[in-house]
């Protein structure tokens, strides 16, 4: 069995087990080219859903804050009893990106187990 092949292999299959830093350390510690090259596609792809789930999390967090004005101020303006008419973006953004992301995910997750076998063979 060859060792660059199988730490390649692992880079990709750190998805499932310690997405973002395996393939971190495989990439700045390996001396073999081809590692360095499939630990870093490993690390990019790892990356891809953590971006999105940071940009969830802000926008929630805006979210958050937006919703708790408007509805002060809405209470403040109007009867207690009447809701507003329309959730608008900020209201139906997080389960959008919820969505998103858990679809991007799966696709990932399949995409390093496919290229993790492949690299192996």
């Amino acid at each position: 069995m060859d060792n660059s092949k199988l730490l390649s292999s692992l880079s990709y299959f750190s998805v499932l087990f310690a997405p973002l830093l395996l393939p971190f350390i495989v990439w700045i510690v390996a001396d073999n080219r081809d590692v360095k090259h499939h630990s870093k596609r490993a690390l990019i792809s790892h990356l891809i859903p953590t971006v999105l789930l940071v940009a969830a999390s802000l926008i929630s967090f805006f979210q958050f804050f937006s919703f708790r004005q408007t509805s002060t101020d809405f209470l403040h303006s109007q009867s207690l009893l009447a809701a507003p008419d329309s959730i608008g973006f900020w209201g139906a953004a997080p389960i959008l990106f919820m969505m998103m992301y858990s679809f991007l995910f799966l696709i990932v997750l399949i995409w390093n187990v496919v290229q993790g076998v492949k690299v192996f063979k």
